[in-house]
């Protein structure tokens, strides 16, 4: 079997691995609150904390693995497009910042973090990536679906658990994202990517569709992952 060949086995069933896990680990039975009342006071008490939670576990639409397959796509839109803005800080920064204080400045950096932090197909790195944004009480990156593929993938190549490796190369590129909910109160927001996930070796390389949501806090300078639930694993699509 060709090294092209090899890559594709390994990558679509690590995509695999995640789905199945997500699917017998996934809470069913939580519903979206609505938003709880704006404050000019950033605070985090008992109802806005249960409504953060509720929110995040809420679940999302969830695929077959195949669906992360290359494919064709329908020509209908989900709804308007979304424009994210670029960053406005990026020297001295590994992973660029600056966001705006809005739904969609969260998503704008949760699309700088996976973007710069996928791209050595690395845990580790992700975990540093994900540790450098999060505040305390954040879930662990360990717990992630991302970190789930990046050691299925490299479990099932039989490729050592962190480290850089000859040959290898990754790259993840944001092509969607939705805006799941908000908490206002508490300036909380969960939102996710659908993005090209492609992994190379020896100069080939094939992709898949892989989806993140994560749970997003403004901390008055920039957004943060969020202390409190882990968010419900996003779908993995390809377009």
């Amino acid at each position: 079997m060709g090294s092209i060949a090899i890559v594709a086995v390994v990558l679509l069933g690590a995509v695999a691995a995640v789905v199945v896990a997500h699917h017998a680990t996934d809470p069913h039975s939580a519903s979206t609150s609505s938003p709880t009342s704006t404050s000019e006071t950033v605070t985090r008490n008992g109802t806005a904390a249960q409504d953060e939670n509720v929110l995040a576990a809420a679940p999302m639409l969830q695929l077959p693995a195949q669906a992360a397959q290359p494919q064709a796509m329908t020509t209908g839109s989900a709804g308007p497009a979304i424009a994210v803005a670029a960053p406005t800080i990026t020297n001295g920064r590994w992973i660029p910042g600056g966001f705006p204080e809005t739904p969609e400045g969260a998503l704008g950096q949760l699309k700088a973090l996976n973007e710069t932090a996928l791209a050595s197909a690395d845990p580790q790195v992700y975990a540093l990536g994900y540790r450098e944004l999060s505040e305390p009480g954040a879930p662990d990156p360990g717990s992630t679906g991302l970190t789930s593929l990046l050691r299925s993938m490299r479990a099932r190549a039989q490729l050592p658990a962190a480290g850089s490796v000859t040959g290898l190369t990754a790259s993840y590129l944001v092509t969607h994202g939705q805006v799941k909910g908000a908490v206002t109160a508490s300036h909380y927001v969960v939102v996710c990517v659908l993005g090209q996930f492609s992994v190379g070796f020896n100069g080939e390389a094939v992709a898949a569709g892989v989806g993140d949501c994560q749970a997003m806090r403004w901390s008055g300078t920039g957004w943060r992952i969020a202390a409190g639930a882990l968010a419900a694993a996003a779908p993995c699509v390809a377009r």
